[in-house]
């Protein structure tokens, strides 16, 4: 595996972007739920030839590294950590505008081995996306510790599309993942996806709807049945980005079959498009996992489900989620006063011998008072005030997401943070500003 050189942490715009991908043979996309080892993968891929830099027109990072393999030279896109791509959060939109439109020659999709099931969601959307789709199931050395065992070999036959174990600290597992791209992008394997098969009424209105684009317009061969479910969905945000970037014109004939197609889901089903699908996916995620895996019946896992239920119940998982956060701001708060007392006594200790030197050497008091009275004691009463409780917070948070605490807050929080149109994971980042305030 050779690196090719590049510069570290310039800015990359739009232009710079297809500039990079103009001088490489291939582009690949690396996309994946946050926490799943996709950044790990991507830095051991690229080593430290990479580019930092904003999406076009929005505020998340994204990254490009360069790699080569075989005399052929691979640019990685780092695409923001995102659970789904039917929404439209940022990243969501970012990830699924990327895979699309700008045509990656393969999109590899890391999960986690020790939570599959969720992390097939995005594999199933992402397949009816991008036909070279490969599935890099990451973090099986977690897994083996756990006592999970996953056939890559059965998982690659529901899918349809290359599947590859790795372990991101173990480099052959990602030379293996490597040489996956390469036969993939060198046409040397053919991908057939196994799509997901939804119910008769969805199907029906994909089929009407999709035999009528195929008819009247232009686009990719697999993107037909993807425009369809978006048109069904009728979501506007998402119908935009398809007219602008696939040249495609939502006309009044096609509006009123969609709406005709809509009309007739909604009497003969009680929840939403959108629910259907989600539900659809979900089963199908659910039905492979107790098919490719097996997990440990002992003691360890029956206790860790018992202590699930408990801080994610209705009953008690807020109160305790409370008392936990109300525990770490009292700690915080006090436990910060006397590492803050000493800071401030031993800065005041150098301050009086500074304005001391300063009258020795006969120092004009105006700037005596503007480096020791303005620079150096504004800097140090920061300091004193703002270090200590960083120093403690920030820690105790770290051993809470270290012990899988974080997202059952997230968890118990999303219902009432969804009424705010927020999610969960918001709760987080609250925490984390009333202690800074």
């Amino acid at each position: 595996m050779g690196l090719t050189k590049s510069s570290t942490g310039s800015r990359l715009l739009a232009d710079d972007l297809e500039s990079l991908k103009s001088t490489k043979d291939f582009t690949i996309a690396l996309a994946g739920n946050p926490n799943v080892g996709k950044s790990t993968i991507f830095n051991a891929l690229t080593g430290m030839h990479q580019h930092t830099g904003n999406w076009p027109g929005k505020t998340v990072e994204n990254t490009t590294g360069e790699c080569s393999y075989l005399n052929k030279s691979f640019l990685f896109v780092d695409i923001p950590g995102t659970y789904s791509i039917l929404s439209n959060s940022e990243e969501e939109e970012i990830a699924r505008d990327y895979i699309c439109f700008s045509k990656p020659d393969v999109t590899v999709v890391v999960v986690d081995a020790t939570c599959l099931e969720r992390n097939l969601n995005l594999v199933f959307q992402t397949m009816e996306i991008t036909k070279n789709v490969i599935v890099c199931v990451n973090l099986l050395d977690e897994a083996k510790k756990k006592g999970i065992s996953v056939d890559l070999e059965k998982l690659s036959s529901f899918l349809g599309v290359p599947v590859v174990g790795t372990t991101a600290r173990k480099k052959k597992t990602l030379k293996a993942l490597l040489h996956k791209i390469y036969e993939v992008c060198m046409n040397k394997i053919q991908i057939n996806s196994n799509l997901i098969t939804y119910n008769d009424e969805v199907e029906n209105s994909v089929s009407v709807i999709e035999n009528y684009l195929k008819e009247h317009f232009c686009i990719d061969n697999h993107l037909y049945r993807w425009v369809s479910l978006k048109l069904l969905d009728n979501e506007p945000h998402i119908l935009n980005t398809i007219s602008q970037k696939l040249d495609f014109t939502y006309d009044a004939e096609l509006k009123e079959i969609v709406q005709n197609e809509i009309s007739n889901f909604c009497i003969n089903n009680k929840c939403e498009f959108k629910d259907t699908i989600i539900s659809c996916i979900m089963s199908k995620a659910e039905y492979i996992c107790k098919e490719i895996c097996t997990f440990p019946r002992n003691k360890e896992i029956s206790i860790d489900r018992k202590i699930d239920n408990i801080l994610t119940s209705k009953k008690f998982g807020i109160p305790i989620m409370i008392l936990f956060l109300g525990f770490i701001f009292w700690l915080t708060i006090v436990g910060s006063n006397y590492p803050s007392q000493i800071l401030f006594d031993f800065f005041s200790y150098i301050q009086e011998k500074l304005i001391n030197l300063a009258n020795f050497i006969h120092m004009p008091s105006w700037l005596s008072n503007m480096l020791i009275l303005g620079i150096y004691q504004t800097l140090t009463w920061i300091i004193s005030v703002m270090l200590p409780p960083m120093a403690i917070f920030f820690p105790l948070f770290t051993f809470l997401e270290d012990l899988g605490y974080l997202p059952r807050i997230a968890f118990n929080m999303d219902g009432l943070f969804k009424k705010c149109c927020c999610t969960g994971k918001q709760m987080i980042t609250m925490c984390m500003g009333v202690t800074k305030l």
